[in-house]
């Protein structure tokens, strides 16, 4: 397909500027308490992310940073949102688990029926949505931080059809590091960051995916946001830039740098709402 047949459909998103960002200890692969954050470049680049998605037609809301809470910056974890449902978090490690009654804040002062979450899970970390693929389909990770229970009470909360898929290694510790929707119906993945049975349902399910390779995935060049033609992905992947050009999106690049310390780049700053 061409990228003139790919077409941008305007998106609502959720953000948390990086104002208490620091990495004070380590609970992913990533996470280096040994070498300093620079918090005034961090919120400048995170700045530079919410302009590039609003200057693409984007509406960015606001979530605010709480002292205390330095990972708040991965709004994309406090929530997951389908059709004005929003399912909570309830986060694995105790450090982050305060943040989960933040977003629960924002999501009661709207139009939202929230869903407080009985199981571990870490939002749209760890799940992804596909209105254009088979009706609607959910893709969940497990393996570090979700449980497979919560996959289940997604189904039953959201109301559609959940695959659930292992994640195997542990530098890709949510489903955003190694797998993405490009668009309503497409995905890019790494496939080896899943175990063999998820590797079949991914080929079975997408055979046109774009497959990643570790140099794409340790770049974090899969934690990315697609609007259906725009590809808006950490700068250090410009293998995976090449790859969704060559498929007919268009890449921004963004850089990320300090938001990597801790373990994300784009996707992990940036949540989705789906009224």
């Amino acid at each position: 397909m061409s990228q003139t047949e790919r077409m941008p459909r305007t998106r609502t998103y959720l953000m948390c500027p990086p104002r208490h960002f620091a990495v004070e200890y380590a609970i992913n692969p990533w996470m280096d308490t040994t070498v300093p954050v620079d918090a005034a470049l961090a919120l400048k680049q995170w700045q530079l992310l919410r302009d590039t998605l609003i200057d693409l037609g984007h509406t960015v809301h606001e979530l605010p940073a709480e002292p205390g809470l330095p990972d708040m910056v991965y709004a994309a974890n406090g929530a997951f949102s389908v059709d004005g449902t929003a399912y909570g978090a309830r986060f694995r490690h105790p450090q982050r688990a305060a943040e989960a009654a933040h977003h629960r804040s924002f999501y009661a002062a709207g139009p939202w029926r929230f869903v407080a979450p009985a199981h571990v899970n870490e939002g749209e970390g760890d799940f992804a949505y596909l209105p254009g693929a088979y009706g609607g389909l959910i893709l969940a990770g497990h393996g570090f931080r979700t449980q497979p229970a919560a996959h289940t009470e997604a189904q039953e909360v959201l109301g559609r059809p959940v695959v659930s898929l292992h994640l195997v290694d542990p530098a890709f510790y949510h489903l955003d590091t190694a797998l993405a929707a490009l668009d309503d119906r497409h995905i890019a993945y790494y496939p080896d960051a899943f175990s063999a049975s998820s590797q079949r349902i991914l080929a079975q399910l997408f055979p046109d995916a774009v497959r990643a390779d570790r140099t794409d995935a340790e770049a974090f060049g899969l934690n990315l946001v697609g609007d259906g033609r725009h590809i808006v992905l950490n700068h250090e992947a410009t293998g995976m830039a090449e790859k969704v050009r060559a498929a007919g999106y268009v890449p921004v690049p963004v850089e990320l740098s300090e938001l990597k310390r801790g373990g994300g780049s784009v996707k992990c700053a940036v949540a989705e709402l789906r009224p």
